[in-house]
């Protein structure tokens, strides 16, 4: 099968040229796209499942670091995870970080001397990936690295002890170290805590990037886990793991990428 790639550049005429350029780099490569914005660049690439994504960092709807951690997470069963490229014109402290993690960063303007390394690149892992004893956790490694780069994104702020809990005409004041879960809404986090639920206005990479690191566990793109709560791992049939987490009253579901996790010692 041919390979396939989904470009995702809200700017037309960058897309336009980087579709001339990676056709001429890589004739055999079918290019999806390109998509003009985070919601459509989740959206085909969770239903075209392409090889490799190509990502701008800064599009509107949904940043291309939020792109790769939702398709991620929620990629086909039974096809083999993306390999993703990142391009952008910014963030070069973030660009350092991530090279050394093998997955490709590409400043803007791209130019074809450079894109043809990253082709081959691209096509020496796809041929890693072909041979038998492939990794297994390569899906989970993949989001590791996007959450690396994510909160390389973040500048740690002044860490948080006590927050403030919205609830109705009431703000309450807990602490973090009782904490249970964190789940991200739209614009809101809800905390669940041992005194209730409550929301604070802030999103999940700027609130874990003002908590202590070794007290909560990502479990999900959307749900952060007090490492102390978790009581127990279940797994189904079907593989999936779910938590008992105290005080919690129902079962807490872990995404495919965070399943490793879980696994007996």
């Amino acid at each position: 099968m041919k390979p396939c790639a989904l470009i995702a550049e809200d700017e037309p005429l960058l897309a336009a040229s980087m579709i001339s350029m990676m056709q001429k780099a890589w004739p055999e490569l079918e290019i999806v796209g390109p998509a003009t914005n985070g919601e459509e660049a989740v959206q085909l690439a969770l239903s075209r499942a392409p090889d490799i994504l190509f990502l701008d960092i800064r599009m509107p709807g949904k940043s291309g670091l939020e792109v790769a951690s939702i398709v991620v997470d929620d990629w086909p069963e039974g096809r083999k995870s993306p390999l993703i490229v990142f391009v952008t014109a910014y963030d070069e402290f973030a660009i350092a970080a991530f090279e050394r993690e093998a997955v490709d960063f590409v400043l803007k303007p791209v130019v074809p001397q450079r894109l043809a390394t990253t082709v081959e690149r691209l096509k020496a892992r796809l041929l890693e990936r072909a041979a038998p004893g492939a990794k297994a956790d390569e899906l989970a490694l993949l989001l590791q690295r996007v959450q690396a780069l994510s909160a390389t994104s973040v500048p740690r702020q002044e860490r948080l002890d006590v927050l403030h809990l919205g609830l109705g005409d009431t703000v309450k004041m807990v602490q973090v170290k009782d904490v249970l879960m964190f789940e991200a809404t739209d614009k809101y986090v809800n905390v669940v805590s041992r005194q209730g639920e409550g929301l604070i206005r802030i999103s999940m990479r700027e609130l874990l990037a003002r908590v202590p690191e070794n007290m909560f566990l990502q479990v999900h793109r959307s749900v952060v886990v007090n490492r102390l709560a978790i009581v127990s791992a279940q797994r189904d049939d079907l593989g999936h793991v779910t938590l008992e987490v105290t005080g919690v009253p129902r079962r807490i579901a872990v995404s495919r990428a965070f399943a490793h996790l879980f696994r007996p010692m």
